[in-house]
């Protein structure tokens, strides 16, 4: 079985010099629970992952992510990957911010990166609003996009968008509640919440939520403000978690979701707008490789909310290396195997 490592990529000068650039120009990093991430990902020996027939031996890719937990985790099994694919692969990822990544895409120094259709949609692209039917998102984002020059591969399933959760041992008091549509039905002094000021105020945040299950918040008979707890950012699950109320605002793919057992409540009537992460490529890279479409075809089924929560709880609370989560997922599931 043929063993793989990575190669001195090609294009290291060039996207050396455009890290550093971003660098100096955003130091400071945001996102939930950041790890240091470098370019080693362990040695590769192939899965159902092989190296591609036929491939030039000089066959490169630059792949990229953001620098928050999930992102590195999705990057590095981006990169593994593309290596046991048998690219030449340059890691950039760790990049500071969205709007960095997105640069880097748009320029051509980089050709793969995992990105949210939601993120793209509003934040890229501009719109308004998003849309939170899954697959209409994804297709607008996909159409729009391909004028830029990149390519979206279908998402995954995994969908990291806001969310209500509530503590485990509590559902069975709040009568067994599942859906954010039953806590209209709940007795007001029970409709108690833990949000944060960014999801307070948001367009797409808890007003709007509120009013489209039919709730008004500093209404006596809807959300009374005093049921109301605008905490700062992270300590919303744990606050949840202790009682302070019944519901929490989270992200659903947070590895806390799993760790304080909390459940998450169905949005059964489609409020928040769609996340999904999918592949994207520079559209002339993928007229070059073709290949790499199959590649992470393959990959985005098996990347669902529960995978990734617990993927991203090993990292932010077990405190391991995303490479090496990365790499112990990609073999579990078969993509890969150990040297």
């Amino acid at each position: 079985m043929a063993v793989f490592t990575q190669k001195r990529p090609r294009r290291l000068r060039r996207a050396s010099l455009a890290i550093g650039t971003i660098a100096v120009a955003g130091l400071a990093l945001t996102g939930c629970g950041l790890q240091p991430a470098t370019s080693f990902v362990p040695a590769v020996a192939s899965g159902s992952i092989k190296p591609v027939d036929g491939l030039p031996e000089d066959a490169a890719i630059t792949v990229t992510a953001k620098n928050f937990t999930e992102q590195l985790v999705l990057g590095k099994i981006a990169v593994l990957a593309a290596t046991a694919a048998g690219f030449e692969v340059t890691d950039m990822t760790n990049v500071p911010g969205s709007v960095a990544v997105r640069q880097l895409m748009l320029e051509g120094q980089a050709d793969m990166t995992y990105e949210y259709t939601g993120t793209a949609w509003l934040t890229y692209l501009g719109e308004d609003a998003g849309i939170p039917d899954q697959a209409e998102q994804y297709e607008a984002v996909r159409d729009a996009d391909a004028e830029n020059g990149l390519t979206w591969l279908p998402p995954a399933p995994l969908n990291n968008t806001y969310a209500m959760a509530v503590r485990s041992e509590a559902v069975p008091e709040l009568g067994g509640i599942t859906t954010l549509s039953q806590i209209a039905e709940l007795p007001v002094d029970q409709r108690t919440f833990c949000v944060e000021a960014e999801f307070n105020s948001r367009a797409d945040g808890f007003k709007p939520m509120l009013e489209h299950y039919g709730l008004t918040l500093g209404s006596p008979d809807g959300v009374p403000t005093s049921n109301v707890s605008i905490l700062d950012t992270g300590t919303v699950y744990t606050a949840t978690d202790r009682g302070r109320c019944n519901f929490g605002e989270v992200f659903t793919t947070d590895g806390r979701i799993d760790s304080l057992d909390l459940s998450v409540l169905d949005d059964d009537q489609g409020f928040f707008p769609a996340y999904n992460a999918a592949p994207v490529l520079s559209s002339k890279t993928l007229e070059e490789y073709p290949q790499l479409a199959d590649v992470y075809d393959a990959i985005s089924p098996a990347l669902t909310d529960t995978e990734l929560r617990q993927l991203n709880l090993r990292v932010d609370v077990g405190g391991e290396e995303p490479a090496d989560v990365a790499f112990d997922w990609m073999v579990t599931q078969g993509f890969i195997s150990r040297p």
